[in-house]
């Protein structure tokens, strides 16, 4: 049932079309966070791909089957393993039929091409707080039987490997798109199941989504991942309803508060943190929520809901102050709220279980060396010097100083950046743009400047995920455009001071 908290009915009439005032609203608060700030950057470079008009119509389509899906969906909560159970009672038939949906699209090669890139390059970063590899292991199996599910997978791995070799400098023939058939198709499958409001839709559309957001411009970013937020709240789906759509659910997250980063304080996530936990739980009791589950993905995804609840607080205080909003968002309240989420975020680093805590950490120059085993730890540690920038850098007027390198926004900034370059796994490269940007702004050599350009430069080149659109907003807040270095990265860290392991 549809939260006050998150409804698709403040953005749909009863017939499903969007409602004039509500769009005459948003319209108004996108125009504020787009045109009274500086980010991201006006020189976003649409591929292709996103222009295609057949594109562009799908995307539509299948936002408003989402939209309209979360409107009309009867009062019924997932269950993460519901769909799940009856893997194993489909017969040889419906296999036979799932692969032969692509048949018409992909030669068997071409299939079993992209299932291999899906497994090795694609599925890391979608399960990157998550052991158990629900995206890696149990999606593939489902799409065994499930044509709309291995459509899709099959798409976004498709659009992987084509923005891999753009960024190599390969051309995709005659502009031809096997990820753009792929994605229709998905949809084309798709729209019976989301009429019936079939639950099975959700991580097909939370991986059409993070198709779409490889290459979506950042402004468009929140337009992307409206629908599947909207099912999220109709579904009763959030962060410990378990099975893989809690997975799922953590993937749109991270997401989710990628977006929010991109809006530079003006707006929060999508869906509000507080119904990131179950049902009724108190935001204050919110860090023993966690803490119970006793997981490290867990542990990790907390570090992902506190930076949310930082992108949050820094939200309201905007709009408190800059537009008048009657949010209760105080200089007293704020101030309030400040130190508590400062305090959680503290816990948090003081609370890691071992398998994300470094396993050695060199403090060399300019960046320090920072290596951890843990996927999770590599995102969530960034994620937690990420907060504490966007706490520093709106610290209450009256708060006294925050003794220590814990209270230095450039010692977190480092950090950031000495994780990624530590950590080459790709499916925490991707997530980490945002970061590197706030980081990046506050970086004030011109060595510091080049390796950090080259680092998103392989970002993108690594993933095939849209990172270099970051690099102009650097050049505009540091006040020059830094030219592509043919150093590597790792020459420009010097030889260690001292070494410790942590």
């Amino acid at each position: 049932m549809a939260s006050p908290l998150f409804s698709p009915r403040s953005t749909l009439d009863g017939q499903g079309r969007s409602s004039g005032a509500d769009e005459d609203s948003r319209d108004a608060e996108y125009r504020f966070s787009i045109e009274e700030f500086s980010t991201p950057s006006t020189g976003w470079q649409l591929d292709d791909f996103v222009l295609d008009p057949g594109y562009v119509a799908s995307r539509e389509e299948l936002r408003w089957l989402m939209l309209n899906t979360a409107q009309t969906a009867p009062p019924s909560p997932a269950h993460g393993d519901s769909f799940i159970s009856g893997l194993d009672t489909h017969s040889g038939e419906d296999r036979s039929s799932a692969q032969h949906t692509t048949s018409h699209l992909l030669s068997q090669g071409r299939r079993i091409e992209y299932l291999k890139n899906y497994i090795s390059q694609v599925a890391p970063w979608l399960d990157m707080f998550d052991s158990s590899r629900a995206f890696g292991m149990q999606v593939p199996l489902l799409a065994q039987t499930s044509p709309a599910l291995l459509c899709a997978i099959l798409a976004i791995s498709a659009r992987q490997k084509e923005r891999k070799e753009a960024s190599d400098g390969k051309s995709t023939p005659q502009k031809s798109f096997d990820s753009l058939e792929l994605y229709q198709e998905a949809i084309r499958l798709l729209t019976p199941l989301l009429q019936a409001h079939d639950q099975a839709v959700i991580p097909i559309c939370v991986i059409l989504c993070c198709l779409e957001m490889m290459s979506a411009s950042a402004r468009d970013w929140r337009r992307h991942l409206e629908g599947c937020a909207a099912l999220f709240d109709a579904f009763e789906v959030h962060g410990f309803c378990g099975g893989l759509l809690q997975a799922v659910f953590w993937c749109h997250a991270r997401m989710d508060l990628c977006g929010a980063l991109i809006s530079d304080g003006t707006q929060s996530t999508i869906i509000p943190p507080i119904a990131w936990l179950p049902p009724g739980t108190d935001e204050s009791n919110a860090r023993e929520t966690f803490k119970n589950i006793q997981s490290p993905d867990m542990h990790a995804n907390y570090a992902v809901y506190l930076c949310a609840k930082a992108c949050e607080l820094v939200s309201d205080r905007t709009h408190h102050d800059e537009l008048g909003a009657p949010n209760g968002c105080t200089a007293e309240v704020f101030s309030s709220r400040w130190t508590r989420l400062w305090d959680d975020l503290q816990a948090w680093l003081d609370d890691r279980p071992n398998e994300l805590v470094p396993l050695q950490t060199i403090e060399s120059q300019p960046f320090p060396q920072i290596f951890y085993l843990h996927w999770a730890a590599i995102s969530s540690n960034q994620l937690y010097h990420t907060a504490c920038i966007l706490m520093l850098g709106s610290m209450p007027r009256r708060h006294s100083p925050i003794p220590g390198l814990t209270g230095s926004s450039i010692w977190h900034a480092k950090r950031i950046c000495g994780i990624s370059l530590t950590n080459p796994h790709h499916g925490c490269l991707n997530n980490a743009i945002q970061p590197l940007w706030l980081a990046g702004r506050l970086l004030s050599h011109e060595s510091e400047h080049t390796i950090l350009v080259d680092l998103i430069r392989d970002i993108e080149s690594k993933t095939g995920w849209g990172t270099c659109w970051r690099i102009p907003d650097l050049g505009a807040a540091w006040g020059y455009s830094v030219r592509k270095s043919s150093r590597s990265k790792n020459v420009l860290l010097e030889q260690p001071r001292n070494t410790q392991t942590g």
